[in-house]
């Protein structure tokens, strides 16, 4: 071969293999004669041989990646011939950018070639179908691999198809797809410890724990010992279905058999007891921690933190905080929106307000629903003028609000009944390009029926319409609440029965809004058939204790004094307790329905001690709290049961025990 050619052969092949490796701003912008490039993503022109004459052009047509094109030209090179590794290196580089055609192009240009198929190169496959949400291609690939390609599949491929289906939440599909390869008579496919921890991932995520804990005893046995992953996933599935005892034992013996616990095991433990309110075992998973040297990160103060804040103890997770601080372990964005949340929970929006500037000094910035979070509040509390000052501060720092910041703001303008400033807050909201939504709509008629304005509320429901706003049941509730509330019952009729067709379920609100317009109007009965027809629906639209004041108001007053007892013994069955206006609606109808007129003080008394007896003591509370405010005091035996039950869940009980035990010694 003459020298030229050997010449143009190697370079050709370096300059392949940068393509392939460092991509097109590899190859030197000048190249010697006669290789050049016609621009940057042209086709590189190769001389032939034989003739001085260039390729002719493409006439116009989408020309292929670069490499496609060096392998069409490759006949001509002499004794150049591209390797394995070269296809290789392709398949790897077209699986990073999802191009999936061209895969297929160098896949049938490998068979042509009788080159060698490896395992190693369909896995960057699976992962880059992963990317692309195309678990079932991913199968498809996988049965070709023995039978097409030749390439013989191990348990390696196997774990990354089935990986690839559980991450898109086919956990169905995924049991399937293991217990057909696994079960084949053809298959050589050992599952090692990844593949079962899929698998138990896929039972526990459909709820079949049990199949994941049978499972998990049979992993020893098939040589597979549990790693930390193993006992991690299982753990979370006891404990997604409140089996947290058994979770808590795991980790005992997890570290019987040798495998110590991450920080992410015991975050899974300390969730779940956060969840259920067992503060104080959670408290005690994290001095475990420290004892095992497992240090807690920032996602086990922040489940500690949330927990302590739905619990409403407040300045405990704020002490936490401290302790997080002193640990070196840096509270973040969510650990301050936990504590703000919880403060503006309590009533204490100023608070939180406080606890943002400290976020601020250590260098976090609130974002956008935090700032929501505090202006509601504030506005909640009628701090008017403390979330407008907020608000303007947010805009100073250059925090851009979204629509949740802004239908907090206009909500508690409208509240205040500040509906000129709220509308003006929407002009800007919309001149800003942040489209109002159907809260944001709601809050709108809200403060036009505060104020009175019913027609102003009906034109915003309107409104809606044109701007294409798509209405949910809130909005429906709102504008049948405010009709009902305004009298005007044939119109929220309309609203209900056009809400019914557009196959929306109303909720509570929606219900007791209607009730008490049906029964205003005198039309009892008919209120009475719509509160039968709530008990037969679904939580989110079962009675509350307005729904049934409402009704057992409409009873008194209709001298029906039977009957609402009935009601009432219906409502101590379904769980709802009793609360001020139930007691004043039932004090009245005994003094102005009964003859001879009764204090009521007998009626409360048995409606106490029923509910401590059915272990409801903050009802029963509530109730003899009202009889205080009366003048009616409770009997004796109804006084030493408050002190019993209100004594035992502040430990004052035990505190006295131990008193007289010192005296006594």
């Amino acid at each position: 071969m003459p020298k030229c050619s050997t010449f143009r052969t190697e370079l050709l092949s370096n300059s392949i293999k940068k393509v392939l490796k460092f991509g097109l701003s590899s190859i030197p912008r000048k190249l010697p004669s006669p290789l050049h490039f016609r621009s940057h993503f042209s086709v590189l022109t190769i001389p032939s041989s034989n003739t001085s004459e260039a390729e002719p052009e493409n006439n116009g047509e989408t020309e292929p990646p670069i490499p496609i094109q060096i392998f069409k030209s490759s006949p001509k090179l002499g004794s150049y011939k591209v390797g394995d590794s070269t296809f290789h290196s392709l398949i790897e580089k077209y699986a990073d950018s999802g191009d999936f055609r061209s895969l297929e192009e160098v896949f049938d240009l490998m068979k042509r070639e009788n080159r060698r198929f490896i395992e190693r190169s369909f896995v960057f496959v699976f992962k880059a179908y992963g990317k692309a949400h195309l678990p079932e291609k991913a199968v498809e690939l996988f049965d070709r691999m023995g039978c097409e390609f030749q390439c013989r599949r191990t348990v390696r491929s196997f774990n990354s198809v089935l990986n690839v289906i559980i991450q898109e939440g086919h956990f169905s599909h995924a049991l399937d797809f293991y217990s057909r390869v696994t079960d084949s008579r053809n298959s050589n496919i050992s599952p090692n410890v990844l593949t079962f921890n899929l698998v138990m991932k896929a039972l526990c995520k459909l709820g079949l724990v049990d199949g994941a804990v049978k499972m998990f005893r049979e992993m020893p046995v098939r040589n597979c010992p549990p790693d930390v992953f193993t006992y991690g996933t299982l753990m979370d599935g006891l404990c997604r279905e409140g089996r947290i005892d058994e979770a808590v034992s795991l980790l005992d013996e997890m570290q019987i058999e040798g495998c110590f616990p991450s920080a992410a095991t015991f975050n899974v433990l300390i969730n779940a007891l956060c969840k259920k309110g067992d503060l104080g075992r959670a408290a005690k998973l994290i001095d475990n921690m420290f004892l095992k040297g497992c240090v807690p990160n920032e996602v086990t103060y922040n489940t500690l933190i949330h927990g302590l804040c739905l619990r409403g103890k407040l300045e405990k997770a704020v002490n936490l905080l401290d302790r997080m601080v002193a640990s070196k372990c840096m509270p973040n964005d969510v650990t301050y929106g936990t504590i703000i949340n919880g403060l503006v929970k309590q009533g204490r929006a100023l608070d939180g307000a406080r606890v943002l500037i400290s976020m601020e000094e250590r260098g976090h910035c609130a974002n956008e629903y935090v700032y929501s979070v505090l202006v509601s509040g504030l506005f909640r509390e009628g701090k008017t003028e403390e979330a407008m000052k907020l608000w303007k501060e947010m805009m100073e720092k250059g925090c851009e609000p979204n629509i949740v910041v802004y239908s907090a703001l206009i909500d508690g303008l409208c509240q205040e009944g500040k509906l000129d400033e709220a509308k003006g807050i929407l002009a800007e909201m919309v001149k800003k390009g942040c489209v109002p939504n159907a809260f944001t709509y709601s809050s709108l008629m809200k403060g036009f029926f505060l104020i009175g304005d019913s027609h102003g509320a009906v034109l915003v429901w309107k409104e809606m319409s044109n701007d294409n706003c798509i209405r949910n049941e809130i909005c429906y509730s709102v504008l049948i609440h405010g009709l009902c509330e305004d009298g005007k019952l044939k119109e929220a009729l309309m609203v209900w029965k056009q809400m019914l067709g557009k196959g929306f379920r109303p909720d509570v609100v929606a219900y007791s809004s209607m009730i008490h317009g049906l029964c205003n109007a005198g039309l009892v009965e008919q209120g009475l058939k719509l509160f039968n027809e709530m008990l037969c629906q679904e939580s989110e639209s079962q009675p509350d204790v307005i729904t049934y004041n409402i009704i057992l108001n409409a009873l008194c007053q209709q001298s029906s004094i039977s009957h609402a007892i009935d009601l009432l013994n219906s409502m101590l069955n379904q769980g709802c307790d009793p609360d001020l206006v139930t007691c004043n609606i039932f004090l009245r109808a005994l003094i102005e329905k009964v003859e001879p007129p009764q204090d009521g003080r007998e009626f409360l008394d048995e409606l106490a001690v029923r509910l401590f007896k059915r272990q409801r003591v903050l009802g029963a509370s509530r109730i003899v709290e009202v009889m205080l405010r009366k003048l009616l005091p409770p009997k004796a035996s109804t006084w030493a049961r408050v002190i019993q039950e209100l004594c035992k869940p502040r430990k004052v009980q035990a505190a006295i025990d131990k008193c007289w035990s010192s005296l006594y010694c």
